[in-house]
């Protein structure tokens, strides 16, 4: 894999629905794809979450961008459990195009709310990770977007001035920064691989499928100057 054009200190507003079109072409045939059951499945990245569980909750946190609702109080934990109830009801099927709506039509809307909304995009990625986890797929978190997700990743831990960080990547040609150099604290180094620098960023665990799809268990990777907990930029 070769570096990422958007791998530059620059915004590129575009780089967000580039990242859900891609995803949305991989994951949505995946799901339209699982029996009724697989739906079931527990998640393990979200405790007490099922798969459909996190995919009403990726529909709807689309859907607001696309309508613009962000009442106050909205991707709260109380947020989120009050979307999935209200679709408690639903088919899997009626979730999954929701969600392939969202996925088709949020991208204009986060590129116009200036960076604010980025991270959105970059957590419905992350949750596509998650839901193959649960399916026991190869490839959650990596595949296809994975060159726009590392991206997006450096560009939102930038925005928020999240701790600076080296990362040699198996994956890419040249090293990854990430973060915001302040001057108060050298970057930390990773090594390793994207994927499981995607699963430290995302506080999402180590152990479960693996990329290959096969043997469960953390990939090999070496992290210096910075505790894998302060890398992750989506809470507790």
């Amino acid at each position: 894999m070769t570096t990422p054009a958007d791998l530059r200190d620059v915004r590129d507003p575009e780089l967000p629905g580039r990242l859900l079109i891609l995803e949305r072409d991989d994951l949505v045939p995946l799901l339209r794809s699982r029996a009724d059951a697989d739906f079931a499945l527990p998640v393990a990245a979200c405790p007490g979450w099922t798969v459909r569980d996190v995919l009403a909750h990726c529909s709807s946190a689309l859907i607001r961008v696309v309508e613009k609702r962000f009442e106050k109080g909205v991707y709260s934990p109380e947020s989120n459990d009050r979307d999935i109830a209200e679709r408690a009801d639903w088919s899997n099927a009626r979730i999954v195009d929701e969600l392939e709506r969202g996925m088709t039509e949020a991208g204009p809307a986060i590129a116009r709310a200036g960076g604010v909304l980025d991270a959105v995009a970059l957590g419905e990625w992350v949750h596509a990770g998650d839901v193959r986890v649960a399916f026991g797929e190869p490839g959650a978190y990596g595949g296809r977007g994975l060159p726009e997700a590392l991206a997006l990743l450096g560009a939102v831990t930038r925005a928020r001035g999240h701790l600076p960080l080296h990362a040699d990547l198996d994956d890419l040609d040249e090293p990854l920064k990430l973060g915001e150099a302040s001057g108060e604290r050298p970057p930390g180094r990773y090594i390793g691989d994207a994927a499981t620098l995607v699963r430290l960023y995302s506080g999402r665990p180590l152990d479960g499928t693996d990329d290959a799809g096969g043997v469960n268990g953390a990939t090999a990777y070496e992290l210096a100057g910075v505790e894998a907990a302060e890398l992750n930029i989506f809470g507790d």
